[in-house]
């Protein structure tokens, strides 16, 4: 059966419900997470298809290269800036949701981390987690 995450943004203009499970929980210290969130790190829970995702309200995208060259299309509000979700256009099947927009977020539970070899020192995670310098294949 699966959990069932519910979210949406700051201002309540776009509101998620994606059923299942993930594949990952992660926590990701690049160069494009650090910017996109203002902190040392961004958060995603990983889903392997886009199986019961449904958006309601008009979300915005902005795509960037990663690593791989692959474009990433990043889903926020246009409203309040809430950063949403993000696709991939080398796996369109795929979704990733940002723990901080879930209503639950205590439902999130990093499992690795990745890009740790371009954290910041003052970006303290906790020491449990297995840590990647880049993408683990």
């Amino acid at each position: 059966m699966g959990h069932n995450y519910t979210g949406g943004c700051a201002c309540g203009a776009v509101r998620y419900e994606k059923p299942g499970e993930t594949v990952a929980e992660l926590l990701c210290q690049c160069q494009h997470c650090r910017q996109r969130s203002g902190t040392g790190h961004s958060g995603y829970l990983v889903f392997a298809d886009r199986a019961g995702f449904a958006v309601t309200g008009v979300v915005k995208t902005w795509d960037i290269a990663g690593d791989s060259g692959n474009l990433k299309h990043h889903a926020f509000c246009p409203n309040c800036g809430t950063p949403l979700f993000v696709s991939f256009a080398a796996a369109p099947a795929m979704i990733a949701i940002h723990p901080g927009s879930l209503d639950d977020p205590a439902a999130f539970a990093p499992q690795f981390v990745t890009y740790h070899a371009r954290g910041q020192a003052w970006d303290n995670l906790d020491a449990g987690l297995q840590k990647f310098a880049a993408m683990p294949g």
